[in-house]
């Protein structure tokens, strides 16, 4: 029986129950605030800022979601430069109940400012921290990347596929090496090709790298890349009819949904949104989490409605092989390497073939 586009998307409602059952252990937790004072959480952007349609944005969301349901206080602090890390989340540790550092590029400076401010609470985004008071969040990128490399791999007619990846960042890495073994597993055509920005924030360099493999036949694109993603989109809109992206992190529809063949998700907005309603309750802990699949907290959404309905069901079939950890997606590039491709006929029922 064909399985439902849904089964292809992300799950949160796992990640909510299993995050807000089982606190943290070994930090500390606050007694929330006074009925008549409302809880305050502010998160510290990194350079990248608002407006980057991307990581930011998406944590934002999780903020407003927050907001709306438990009443909380909710503040932005953008970061102008790195420089500005350690002064913002300091500003934000003396008036929140909560202070979120969004992104692995503030690890240093949350950890500093953590260890200044024993007694208060923190969330770090895609990096851990040794202080005790800091939650931080890990996402297993690369499983959901993988189900985007399938996508790719099974929808490419140049059998050229192309990555445009932010700064080379661990959270980056992981989106990288799984995309590039999902693509391997389902096409042994294929070639894929990488280029970093070395930011974050420069749509301009994003659309010239991108254009710049297009050129060279790629046909599908992956912006790991947050703002500078933007750029792809861009170049894909340049080009017209044939040039795909799958966004990463969030829905990019709005930058041109004709070319946005699907999303490989992260649920940045869900870690954000738990951590306040733990904070709100009274039950926030630091300590370390980390979130594949199998927790609802990465994977692929937004399928293009070109999309077979085979290649959906075979997605669906990687998505639980990784679940059941028939498969363990490489996580670097040296676990790349090695990493032995695992066929569609290996899952053990018929599954789509390579456009």
């Amino acid at each position: 029986m064909s399985l439902p586009i849904a089964s292809v998307r992300m799950k949160r409602r796992p990640l909510l129950a299993g995050m807000a059952a089982a606190p943290l252990a070994g930090a500390l937790s606050r007694v929330p605030a006074l009925a008549q004072e409302p809880v305050v959480v502010t998160m510290v952007t990194d350079t990248a800022g608002l407006g980057d349609q991307n990581f930011n944005d998406l944590a934002k969301r999780g903020l407003d979601q927050a907001v709306e349901e438990f009443g909380v206080q909710g503040e932005v602090i953008e970061s102008r430069d790195a420089s500005s890390y350690i002064p913002n989340l300091t500003q934000a540790a003396e008036q929140s109940d909560l202070t979120v550092a969004v992104g692995f590029l503030l690890t240093e400076a949350v950890t500093e400012v953590a260890n200044q401010y024993p007694d208060e609470n923190f969330l770090l985004i895609d990096a851990v921290s040794e202080a005790p008071n800091v939650q931080g969040v890990l996402f297993r990128e690369q499983e959901g990347a993988f189900l985007a490399g399938v996508l790719a791999g099974l929808m490419t007619e140049s059998n050229q596929l192309g990555v445009v990846g932010g700064i080379k960042i661990p959270p980056v890495v992981r989106y990288v090496v799984g995309f590039e073994a999902g693509a391997r597993s389902v096409n042994p055509e294929v070639a894929v090709v990488v280029a970093y920005a070395d930011t974050f924030s420069d749509p301009a360099l994003g659309k010239e790298l991108t254009l710049a493999q297009y050129n060279q036949g790629v046909d599908i694109a992956f912006p790991v890349a947050g703002a500078t993603g933007i750029g792809s989109f861009e170049a894909a809109k340049e080009l017209g009819e044939g040039y795909w992206v799958i966004a990463a992190d969030t829905d990019q529809s709005q930058l041109g949904a004709e070319h946005q063949l699907g999303v490989s998700e992260k649920g940045v907005d869900t870690a954000l949104y738990l951590a306040a309603q733990q904070v709100v309750e009274g039950t926030f802990a630091g300590g370390e989490q980390s979130l594949g699949l199998a927790e609802g907290g990465v994977g692929l959404g937004s399928p293009h409605e070109s999309v077979p309905q085979e290649v959906l069901d075979t997605i669906a079939q990687y998505e639980q092989a990784i679940i059941d950890g028939a498969i363990v997606v490489p996580a670097d590039e040296e676990q790349l390497a090695a990493f032995e491709p695992v066929a569609p006929d290996a899952l053990g029922s018929a599954a789509a073939t390579p456009a």
